[in-house]
């Protein structure tokens, strides 16, 4: 069965596309833990990060290399940290959150954005990119 995040990648669910490429996919995260909480994933269902070939892990990491400076810029904040948890859904994704403590990247801890919000954001980062 195809994952959620497949079935973004196939158009049948919408998102809030950031960035794309013909293999790579960077859109914000429906239920975020900071504004600006995107997740970077391969087109290619995949479940786990270390079962991606050498060339598809890397790629992906250039890929969220890639939006980290325009999401800083998009969200003012100390860095953007970086996770790759995985269980919460079996397609490989990066999460790129904006931080100014360690207590940003609680992902017990949601935030609401609307759409209109969600899609102001996702607009902001492009334009940096």
């Amino acid at each position: 069965m195809a994952s959620i995040f497949s079935k973004i990648v196939a158009g049948e669910i919408p998102c809030h596309k950031v960035a794309e490429t013909d293999e790579f996919l960077a859109f914000l995260d429906v239920f975020p833990v900071a504004p600006g909480h995107t997740l970077v994933i391969p087109k290619k269902e995949v479940d786990y990060l270390f079962d991606l070939d050498e060339d598809q892990y890397l790629g992906l990491m250039q890929f969220a290399r890639q939006i980290a400076p325009a999401l800083e810029r998009a969200v003012p904040c100390r860095r953007i940290g970086v996770s790759v948890i995985g269980l919460e859904v079996p397609h490989v994704h990066v999460h790129l959150i904006p931080i100014n403590s360690m207590d940003d990247m609680n992902f017990n801890k949601k935030i609401k954005m609307s759409q209109e919000d969600l899609a102001e954001t996702a607009a902001k980062i492009r334009s940096f990119l």
